[in-house]
């Protein structure tokens, strides 16, 4: 399974919630930064952050840039987050990894210890993730050198603290592929599985695999299919790994396992109603 992909900035998840926050979600935003200022001489940092959001959803976004720098440098961590992610995709901006960097550390070295559950702490979890794949490959021509060690510290505390389902897929590859040099199949195969019960499509697909064909954990043919199934209905084809491991483990069910495995997604998701 080293093929299968961490993911770094783009789950459904989070769109959805940078999505809400840009169209103003001021409950999150004020819990970042408290009340907007009244002042008329100068914008509050979620006065600009909210000018920043506007111009980005309106597609001017070197306004937007403009407005979320002046929030993000007077500490507001939604404007940071959003920085991250533009500099991360090259998005209104020329893609700058280490500008990236700078501003996902900001997030997470001033709200690591958000609570768990609230809309803010998504993003914050989410910044963790994004450091953690940073460190496990490092930034090519910068200071920012491969630390798996530290990419697995990234990724532990999001998934512990926050519940964060990618940290939590992220952590369950590490004990896969060790490549700070710690393998453990049968934590992975618990971290894949509290992921993959909160939807996470490569989770879901990467357990289903271990299951399928009993490896490094016991073999459940049926249930392993299940999660494929779930993976590869999720995915819409969009990920070509998911759907080969699924069409594979199709093949190869009996018509019995393929049964079995069809009323496990149909309970699994009648759970989720």
């Amino acid at each position: 399974m080293s093929g299968a992909p961490m993911p770094m900035f783009d789950r459904a998840a989070v769109a959805a919630a940078a999505l809400v926050a840009l169209l103003g979600a001021v409950s999150a935003a004020h819990a970042f930064d408290g009340a907007p200022s009244t002042s008329k001489k100068e914008p509050s940092p979620f006065e600009a952050f909210q000018t920043g959001a506007r111009a980005y959803i309106a597609g001017d976004k070197a306004t937007a840039v403009t407005s979320l720098l002046d929030a993000a440098k007077r500490g507001h961590a939604m404007a940071q987050w959003k920085l991250a992610r533009m500099y991360a995709e090259g998005d209104g901006v020329d893609r700058d990894d280490v500008k990236a960097f700078d501003y996902f550390s900001q997030v997470a070295n001033a709200h690591a210890d958000d609570a768990p559950g609230t809309m803010q702490a998504r993003f914050v979890a989410n910044s963790f993730v994004a450091l953690g794949n940073y460190y496990l490959d490092g930034v090519p021509n910068s200071p920012i050198r491969a630390d798996p060690a530290r990419a697995r510290e990234m990724f532990a505390y999001a998934a512990s603290y926050f519940g964060d389902p990618d940290a939590q897929y992220n952590l369950a590859r590490m004990y896969i592929d060790g490549p700070d040099g710690e393998k453990d199949p049968r934590q992975a195969a618990r971290w894949l599985g509290l992921a993959a019960n909160k939807g996470q499509r490569e989770a879901q697909a990467v357990l289903g695999h271990m299951l399928f064909n009993g490896l490094q954990i016991p073999r459940q043919r049926a249930r392993g299919l299940m999660w494929l199934t779930l993976a590869n209905d999720a995915s819409g084809g969009s990920q070509k790994w998911i759907a080969d491991l699924y069409v594979e483990a199709l093949a190869e069910a009996s018509p019995e396992e393929q049964e079995t495995a069809q009323s496990y997604v149909t309970a699994w998701k009648k759970d989720r109603e």
